[in-house]
């Protein structure tokens, strides 16, 4: 049996939004519809917060994570990457004696998670051993194939190109090739793929598909009051 950790990522800054992952969602703080995923998955063995605030943690304790460890300061700054706080996590269990085989993260700023999500991500890495991760993908609102960058001298270049076809952006949508959006609402990855190549991802790659509406992507006032509209018709995970 593979030990899984659940992992919910909170600083307590945040410029975009401040204290967006303690505002209520429907009568919840953000955070704990990341805490219930975790919990409701059959698979996890432990869900833990990672964050710098005792505000933070005090409310995600409540809603039934672990905080076995504070994050320090210096790993919980608007540029700080996310693979630092996983080694962090991962060295600070591992004084206890205990290291995850795979890792969940479970952003907070992501809510909506269908029923059994997790748990489908989780058993895609357990039947496929030689995968290192799992992301969740789903259909872009646009395609990159039709997207610019403006060089040097203020003229347009296409951002992606299509070998053998010379100009893939005054084609039909359908014509072009095929693209998945990366979205935050899960990500699952083994721990020795972390530690071993400091990669939070690796090179083998499942994805899993999930609708274009579980997006929520929570940055901003217009984000939050979207997911509050958003998550009344919604069926997911819930507090």
């Amino acid at each position: 049996m593979s030990k899984v950790l659940a992992i919910i990522p909170a600083r307590g800054g945040s410029k975009g939004l401040p204290g967006k992952n303690l505002r209520p969602l429907a009568g919840h703080p953000l955070i704990a519809y990341s805490v219930a995923a975790g919990l409701q998955a059959n698979l996890v063995d432990r869900v833990i917060c990672s964050t710098d605030s005792e505000e933070i943690a005090d409310v995600a304790r409540k809603y039934g994570a672990e905080i076995p460890f504070m994050r320090p300061a210096e790993i919980a700054q608007d540029d700080s990457p996310d693979i630092d706080f996983f080694n962090h996590a991962i060295d600070e269990l591992g004084k206890t004696g205990y290291r995850p085989d795979i890792i969940v993260q479970l952003r907070p700023t992501d809510p909506f998670r269908k029923p059994g999500l997790v748990d489908e991500a989780v058993q895609m890495m357990i039947d496929n051993p030689d995968a290192h991760s799992v992301r969740t993908i789903t259909e872009p609102g646009y395609s990159p194939y039709k997207m610019w960058t403006v060089n040097e001298s203020g003229t347009l270049d296409p951002l992606l190109t299509v070998p053998g076809i010379p100009e893939p952006f005054n084609l039909p949508r359908q014509e072009l090739p095929e693209v998945w959006w990366h979205i935050g609402v899960l990500d699952v990855v083994r721990t020795d793929v972390v530690t071993e190549t400091n990669s939070l991802s690796g090179t083998v790659i499942l994805p899993l598909k999930v609708d274009r509406e579980a997006s929520a992507d929570i940055d901003t006032r217009d984000d939050f009051e979207r997911a509050g509209e958003l998550i009344q018709s919604l069926n997911c995970v819930r507090p």
